[in-house]
């Protein structure tokens, strides 16, 4: 059975206490990947969008321009680490020189990172992938996507509305787009589902400077500081990296 129908089955419901501990080692086999690949990735703000767009789409040429400017805050590009918008933000980093980072995810069909990643890893679980995401993230960016996109915007949402996280800034980018979600968002409001102060923290857009300098102030908000060029201490034998 290979980890896509295991998964599926310990999904089905209640399995054997040996069938659910492997899935509790897999989960923290899982975890602790990621850790190991993005814990020095630096903080990070991840773009979220459709992996079917190619170079030439409006929303692939923005992307890769937002993700630049991004980049040279020092923020390190965060994406799924396919192809589409999620190329086109590690591509605008790698334009600019700036780090770009992926978190990819197992799936029936494979699906390949992107030539323009510095680092990756494949996750076997959404729910871990979506976990890495948000703990190495300062900010999302939502662009023109699909149910995964959808996904990651509502679970962030969420997390802001019951407090779990706290000054988490949403880009939504494309109003024309994202018309019918955000008239559908207004209307949870109306109905009064949600608190208009859960949406304190997005903002929505068309202006990629805007954007770029809505996640500027994120940088005062959590009190991040510029890198310091490293110093190797002789005494432990470190040497200068050339």
């Amino acid at each position: 059975m290979d980890n896509q129908q295991e998964e599926i089955k310990f999904l089905d419901g209640p399995q054997s206490r040996w069938m659910d501990f492997k899935v509790t080692i897999r989960t923290v086999l899982d975890f602790i990947k990621g850790y190991r690949t993005l814990h020095f990735a630096g903080p990070c703000v991840t773009i979220f969008g459709s992996a079917r767009f190619d170079e030439n789409h409006p929303s692939y040429i923005q992307t890769r321009e937002m993700a630049g400017k991004i980049a040279r805050l020092g923020f390190t590009i965060m994406t799924g680490g396919g192809p589409g918008i999620m190329e086109a933000a590690n591509r605008g980093a790698r334009d600019v020189n700036g780090r770009s980072v992926g978190c990819n995810i197992e799936l029936p069909f494979e699906q390949l990172h992107n030539p323009y990643l510095d680092k990756w890893v494949t996750i076997k679980y959404f729910f871990v992938r979506k976990t890495l995401l948000i703990k190495y993230s300062y900010a999302f960016v939502v662009m023109p996507g699909g149910f995964g996109t959808l996904d990651e915007l509502f679970e962030s949402l969420t997390l802001i509305q019951t407090k779990k996280i706290k000054n988490f800034p949403i880009v939504i980018f494309d109003t024309a787009f994202h018309k019918n979600l955000l008239s559908y968002i207004e209307d949870m409001k109306i109905a009064k589902t949600i608190s208009p102060e859960d949406l304190d923290l997005i903002l929505v857009t068309d202006d990629i400077d805007e954007a770029v300098g809505y996640i500027k102030a994120s940088i005062e908000r959590f009190g991040l500081q510029y890198e310091k060029k490293f110093k190797p201490l002789k005494w432990l034998l470190e040497g200068n990296g050339d």
